[in-house]
């Protein structure tokens, strides 16, 4: 799923590319990933493409005076950027991975894909970003927040401390990737509680929290949609790295998996050596 640091490159991407091209043509072919009817597609037409932002993991693409193009991409989704499109035709209900179709003056523009068939990628065209749900629910953005406030929040939300960092109500822009590895440098089980963190630990977590988000934005702005993904892999200490040796002690990666997504950590860096049961299979070691 594309995290915090994707996002700001695509947002920057498309503050690159697009800023200042006026939309020719907003073509919807997956009718249940546009959210909102109101105002219509068309009115994007004729429109300057006038910022490209996020809002956590939703990026946020400015039209005109007042309308907003709010993405999630969710777990499978991804955007394209096309220096042409091969055909002029407008695109057709079910036209494969591709759920809309932005073209811009020049003929140039980016799709919005989504692969797979769990169809989850969400785009809302609007006048304020706030009458996005998920936009509006969103806590402080994880590099934004102060120490003061981030110890507060962790601290409010009682529970194990990998599942508060990825509620984006408490924090936005963290996911299941980033979680990991922010863990792995704060030397924290993902299962501590959040009410059993000391002041020291919930400092170092928070430092963690600020250098992995910036040192992956600074790797990832100035790429190309196409390689971001790789760049992502790359620079992963844990995360999908079951089997593999930790780069800092050389132990094995572990994962604990559960029904739709997995976990990855050093038992040695993290929880004192000891290995984390599988929740399906027996309690959680902490």
């Amino acid at each position: 799923m594309p995290e915090l640091p994707e996002v700001e490159a695509l947002a920057a991407y498309l503050r690159e590319r697009a800023v200042g091209r006026a939309v020719e043509r907003f073509e919807v072919a997956s009718f249940s990933a546009l959210k909102t009817y109101d105002p219509q597609p068309s009115a994007l037409a004729g429109l300057p493409v006038t910022s490209a932002g996020r809002h956590g993991k939703f990026l946020d693409v400015g039209v005109g005076d007042e309308l907003h193009l709010i993405v999630h991409l969710a777990r499978a989704g991804w955007l394209h950027y096309r220096e042409s499109f091969k055909s002029p035709a407008p695109l057709k209900p079910g036209s494969g991975p591709i759920a809309v179709r932005v073209r811009l003056d020049d003929g140039s523009g980016f799709d919005l894909t989504e692969a797979g068939t769990q169809k989850s990628l969400a785009a809302y065209l609007v006048r304020d970003p706030l009458e996005v749900p998920g936009v509006a629910r969103l806590g402080p953005d994880a590099l934004a927040v102060s120490l003061e406030e981030f110890a507060t929040r962790i601290r409010g939300r009682k529970g194990q401390i990998k599942g508060v960092l990825v509620d984006q109500e408490v924090l936005a822009g963290i996911g299941n990737a980033y979680s990991d590895e922010i863990l792995h440098a704060a030397k924290l089980s993902p299962f501590a509680l959040t009410g059993k963190l000391s002041d020291e630990q919930v400092a170092t977590l928070f430092e963690a929290m600020r250098a992995i988000e910036t040192d992956a934005v600074a790797r990832s702005v100035g790429q190309k949609a196409a390689e971001l993904k790789g760049e992502k892999r790359a620079g992963m200490r844990v995360h999908a790295r079951t089997g593999l040796p930790c780069p800092v002690c050389g132990d094995t990666v572990r994962e604990v998996s559960f029904a739709d997504k997995s976990l990855q950590y050093c038992a040695t860096c993290q929880t004192g050596g000891k290995p984390l049961a599988d929740r399906r299979l027996s309690k959680l070691v902490r």
